[in-house]
């Protein structure tokens, strides 16, 4: 499946339960073959966990669950808005994104 973000991307959340709270995070990893991304600090669920010999302490830990990538966009800082992406062939033969908008690039 392909999908348009890449790690370490910065993206806005644009549909689900974190659209209205328009949030913004940095994809910490993308499943391809899912097409789902993990952003950070976005769609956070809690796991309740029982002592074990590796983690001597239980309780309940809060951490991030995949979401669709269908439902994030790239934030262009230069635009500050979710943006869509056009890919540019540059001279050297390689394949860059940029903005829609402004043509900033987000592959250094």
């Amino acid at each position: 499946m392909k999908v348009h973000v890449k790690k370490g991307d910065t993206v806005q959340v644009i549909s689900g339960k974190d659209a209205a709270f328009q949030k913004k995070g940095k994809v910490l990893a993308v499943d391809r073959a899912k097409g789902r991304v993990l952003v950070e600090g976005v769609n956070l669920v809690k796991r309740h966990t029982k002592p074990s010999q590796s983690k001597m302490q239980g309780g309940i830990i809060t951490k991030e669950a995949p979401i669709a990538s269908s439902n994030v966009m790239i934030y262009c800082d230069k635009c500050k808005a979710p943006v869509r992406v056009n890919k540019l062939l540059l001279a050297d033969g390689r394949k860059v994104r940029v903005c829609n908008k402004c043509g900033e690039q987000f592959d250094k």
